[in-house]
């Protein structure tokens, strides 16, 4: 789960500097991300002769001109280089409410973007188009990270779309705040304990909280998910057909009872109880918030958008606890619609390798990406989840050391931890549905002293167990 337009105007801004690159080329003859996967420019995705109209999401609104502009300018770059295919830009962006509806309607683009979530319920549904055999033609078909390229994949390992960027949750700090409180800012908490004393501290010593909390608009369950995996449990359990509900495992009920110490015996979450993604970066951008659990890209919002001052800020691993625990992992995939013909699967593909791959695989095109970003003011450097493998991540990293111009140090406990913790990918059915049920589960024990955190969760486990289902 994770904003689905985040620092979008300084990646319009990348796109527009990347499309400086098309008439130079590499001179490689080996495959490049964004030659369409075979070496070389325009072969018109699916035949040399065959003419193909695709339609692409998330074309930014009239109103971010210079956004809009910039995606444009890609395009053209685009059908420049591949002159049998037709791109049509569309606003189009993700909503799981008016997915399935604009799907049944035929208004859904060729290609669209949605979260890490959603992909094994698409995938089960027949809602996106099995595109292996046009992803294994890329020369970078073999060096996904099998973690990542699992929540596009069926059962038997087919795949049915493209993960263009993902991220590990991690836990966000005040270092200012820390300081106030006594706390040494390059030596985060470790342990749930040490989370509770020094949210504890920050309390005492500042008057604002010292750890919140989401708890609706979905976030609620996500970051309780979160927690759970962190102790050790896990909300479903089986794949495919055969998945359970198991909201009431012994992880949840310790991630709930945490929750209940640090707000009821410590008062030490503050007195807002109703955050959500954006209003809890708001808040902790502005020193209301002393920890919190996020995304480990979030910083980059709270740059672009909530003005953070950047030596405030610190970043580091969630604590874990538990034989299973481990971190949960989100992210962003691009798939494309079921009913798309084998041109349209095949020009889509070049689209996403084009668009969105470029800059992970070619030095050029990263390079000129963060040269773009850094022009824009926007946040480059933010630690990120490998695509393909840590090597590869390493690589890339190096190609724009130069150009970061994030607190990186204050970010390490994080960067040089992550990669070690197990990755745990979202429940795999009905997990908005799931976090959505979790949301009041949350809101309850924040707001009533005396919650039975145990019929709590068996209520919510019926629940989401009638949802699984009923499919």
């Amino acid at each position: 789960m994770s904003s689905t337009r985040r620092h979008l105007g300084a990646v319009a801004a990348a796109a527009m500097a990347l499309s400086l690159l098309a008439a130079c080329g590499s001179g490689d003859e080996e495959p490049q991300a964004g030659d369409g996967g075979n070496g070389q420019q325009g072969d018109g995705g699916g035949g040399e002769d065959e003419a193909v109209t695709i339609s692409v999401s998330n074309l930014p609104p009239a109103t971010e001109s210079a956004t809009r502009e910039a995606f444009l300018a890609r395009v053209e770059e685009f059908e420049v280089a591949n002159p049998n295919i037709t791109i049509e830009p569309s606003e189009y962006e993700w909503d799981v409410t008016t997915f399935a509806a604009q799907l049944a309607g035929g208004t859904l683009p060729t290609t669209f973007e949605f979260p890490f979530t959603d992909g094994q319920a698409m995938i089960e549904r027949g809602q996106l188009a099995d595109i292996t055999a046009e992803v294994q033609e890329l020369p970078y078909a073999d060096a996904f990270n099998p973690s990542v390229l699992e929540v596009a994949q069926d059962d038997a390992g087919n795949i049915y779309a493209i993960p263009t960027s993902a991220y590990g949750m991690g836990l966000h700090y005040n270092r200012i705040m820390f300081e106030q409180a006594g706390l040494d800012p390059d030596a985060p908490p470790t342990s749930w304990d040490e989370v509770r004393e020094y949210a504890d501290a920050i309390a005492e010593a500042t008057g604002q909280a010292g750890f919140a909390q989401m708890s609706q608009n979905n976030t609620g369950g996500w970051i309780l998910t979160t927690l759970t995996y962190a102790l050790g449990g896990r909300m479903e359990e089986g794949t495919g057909d055969d998945v359970t509900a198991t909201l009431d495992n012994e992880g949840t009920q310790q991630a709930l009872e945490l929750l209940r110490q640090m707000r009821w015996e410590d008062d030490a979450m503050g007195d807002n109880f109703l955050f959500d993604w954006g209003t809890i970066n708001q808040a902790f951008a502005a020193g209301q918030v002393g920890m919190y659990i996020g995304g480990s890209d979030v910083y980059n919002s709270l740059v672009t958008e909530n003005s953070i001052d950047p030596n405030s800020y610190g970043l580091t691993v969630l604590p874990l606890e538990g034989a299973d625990a481990g971190v949960l992992g989100g992210g962003t995939i691009v798939g494309v619609r079921p009913d798309a013909s084998e041109a349209e699967r095949a020009a889509a593909v070049k689209w996403i390798d084009f668009f969105y791959m470029s800059k992970l695989t070619q030095e050029e095109a990263a390079l000129a990406d963060a040269e773009a970003l850094v022009a824009a003011d926007a946040p480059l450097g933010t630690p990120a989840l490998p695509i393909f493998g840590a090597e590869q991540l390493a690589e890339s990293d190096a190609w724009v050391a130069d150009l970061v111009n994030v607190p990186l140090e204050q970010m390490m406990p994080f960067k040089e931890s992550i990669l070690d913790q197990p990755l745990v990918p979202e429940p795999p059915v009905r997990a908005q549905d799931l976090y959505a049920e979790l949301d009041a589960v949350v809101q309850a024990v924040l707001t009533d002293e005396n919650a039975d955190i145990d019929a709590l969760l068996e209520t919510a486990n019926s629940n989401v167990s009638s949802l699984i289902e009923a499919g």
